[in-house]
């Protein structure tokens, strides 16, 4: 069976580098996307030293331009990509009667038309090769909703939505369309808490506990498989039982 390529955007750190390493140990030749280079070269050199491919990528998802000359160099150099992470997020808080338009549109530039235009640049190999792995990160706040994030919100709720209208528009060609939604997870994001605030929200948290990015990626990593070739359309909760 031939290797298959998957790109992971955001793949420099986080659940982005789990990701990356958990496809890696998968099988997987790997393509690690970000701004972030000199990271996204430690990343690479980590698959590099488990005997796996990696070719690393500036992308900056709020530039259709660097999106395009970004994946058309991955699918120069490896030819195809048969699956998609869109991993990348950002947030800006604030309250909604203080957000500040800029906050508003980059937020939504990279969480939601990032992962738009993302999609787009595979499918036409994806459609013609008849088959394709597209897995989205969303959030749990895309689902309960959260005060003080209504960029962060509205992008990954509308992350869920066009998660189930591509599985719709492409599945016939064989190509599946998830989703991940992660709860609270040990990231650079969540490291800023305070202990005390950390300690509130694990309390809302079944589990006890918040995740790890290892079990964001065991999740995309299911998802990536010929295991879950019959599941399309669907977003996977990974919030140790805070939404359900």
């Amino acid at each position: 069976m031939l290797n298959r390529v998957a790109l992971v955007t955001g793949g420099s750190r986080g659940i982005g580098r789990a990701t990356a390493l958990a496809l890696c140990r998968a099988g997987f030749e790997i393509v690690v996307a970000s701004p972030e280079l000199e990271k996204n070269e430690e990343v690479a050199a980590e698959i590099r030293s488990c005997s796996g491919r990696a070719l690393t990528l500036d992308l900056d998802l709020a530039n259709l331009e660097s999106v395009k000359t970004a994946f058309g160099t991955a699918l120069r150099e490896c030819g195809r990509i048969d699956v998609l992470v869109n991993n990348a997020g950002i947030t800006r808080d604030a309250l909604a009667m203080r957000m500040k338009p800029e906050d508003w549109d980059l937020v939504i530039r990279i969480n939601l038309s990032g992962v738009f235009f993302a999609t787009q640049q595979v499918l036409p190999r994806m459609l013609k090769e008849r088959w394709g792995r597209i897995i989205n990160v969303a959030s749990v706040v895309g689902r309960s909703g959260n005060p003080g994030q209504a960029n962060y919100v509205s992008s990954k709720a509308g992350v869920i939505g066009l998660t189930k209208c591509l599985a719709q528009e492409v599945g016939s060609r064989n190509i599946t369309v998830n989703a991940v939604a992660p709860g609270f997870i040990e990231t650079d994001m969540t490291a800023k808490l305070s202990p005390e605030v950390k300690a509130k929200m694990a309390e809302k948290i079944p589990l006890g506990r918040f995740g790890r990015p290892e079990d964001v990626a065991a999740a995309v990593k299911f998802l990536a498989s010929e295991d879950a070739a019959y599941i399309t359309g669907q977003c996977i909760d990974v919030n140790g039982g805070m939404y359900m």
